[in-house]
């Protein structure tokens, strides 16, 4: 059965003039793999990405210590120009960094991103993943979300929260929690519309923010056959109805829903694209059309490992 009760969820991550932010603009780990295969430190293209999704009006930049992005990050906001408070950047603690280099936690993974990126402060810093264990970081889930609270007392973090995180990870947080998660940020998209059991109503209760990464996950890795690709003639049509891209359609869908969506792409048009899909609104019944290729389809491309659902169970309660 149908339910559009997830579409009352209020975004409440705001810029600094009052104004919800609806749409990131993410570095993602195919950075980190190209570094890494082409043996560089520095990519210069990357710099040019961000400065045009800056200068096309992008307010949120989403980094993170696994990404290995931080120079590239900080030589744009220079070359731009941008003033600081007048973008949003969101960075993410890496759990490896203990075994990489020795970090001791949030802290001097933040430490060490500030220096990087030539920056005094994140807007929103994040637990990229709830695998924080003594044996793997050095420190305890609830250890590291006690070190992103110090950070908030630093100033050296606006905002924290988490990403990828279930029930049962966030649960653990808000035992011990002075401040609790702005938000959580996880793989969301028609095919995966709840990222473990029963997050999203959870999420809902108790006022964190979903942000999603993926989101056009059934454009880019699903492939273009309609029968096992069942959104393809849906969005085609609603393309062709509002004159808009594909990729637009879903990014609307997404933030109509209020969730906060992440994009990226290295293409300048489809950069300005990503921005220009907020004059048109999908009627309750595309948005429900959409919503229902969640049980026509179940498509999971991260955490496999630590969250091995079913579509029943990911669906349950939707």
């Amino acid at each position: 059965m149908t339910s559009l009760k997830f579409s009352k969820f209020q975004n409440n991550i705001l810029d600094k003039n009052g104004n919800q932010i609806k749409i990131g603009f993410g570095v993602g780990s195919y950075w980190r793999i190209y570094k890494s295969e082409n043996k560089v430190d520095f990519v210069p293209d990357l710099v040019e990405q961000l400065k045009t999704a800056i200068e096309s009006g992008f307010k949120m930049i989403d980094g993170a210590e696994a990404y290995n992005t931080y120079p590239e990050i900080g030589a744009a906001l220079k070359e731009t120009g941008v003033k600081r408070e007048d973008i949003w950047i969101t960075d993410k603690y890496l759990s490896k960094s203990y075994e990489l280099r020795g970090s001791t936690g949030p802290i001097d993974s933040l430490n060490r991103a500030l220096g990087l990126m030539d920056i005094d402060y994140v807007d929103m810093y994040l637990l990229h993943s709830p695998t924080i264990t003594k044996e793997n970081a050095g420190i305890t889930l609830e250890e590291a979300w006690q070190q992103c609270e110090k950070l908030v007392g630093l100033g050296k973090a606006k905002q924290i929260g988490v990403s990828n995180f279930r029930v049962e990870d966030l649960e653990r947080i808000m035992k011990i929690c002075k401040i609790k998660p702005m938000c959580n940020q996880i793989e969301f998209h028609p095919y995966l519309q709840s990222q473990s059991p029963g997050i999203r109503e959870y999420c809902f209760q108790h006022g964190i923010q979903l942000e999603a990464f993926s989101v056009l996950t059934p454009l880019t890795k699903c492939g273009d056959d309609p029968v096992d690709n069942p959104i393809l003639p849906i969005v085609e049509r609603l393309s062709k109805k509002y004159n808009k891209t594909t990729s637009q359609i879903l990014l609307r869908w997404c933030t109509q829903l209020g969730v906060l969506a992440l994009t990226t792409t290295s293409n300048a048009e489809r950069i300005k694209q990503s921005l220009d899909i907020f004059d048109f609104e999908l009627t309750q019944d595309e948005m429900i059309e959409i919503i229902d290729t969640k049980d026509a389809k179940f498509f999971r491309g991260w955490g496999k490992d630590f969250m091995p659902y079913t579509k029943e169970q990911c669906n349950t309660g939707l």
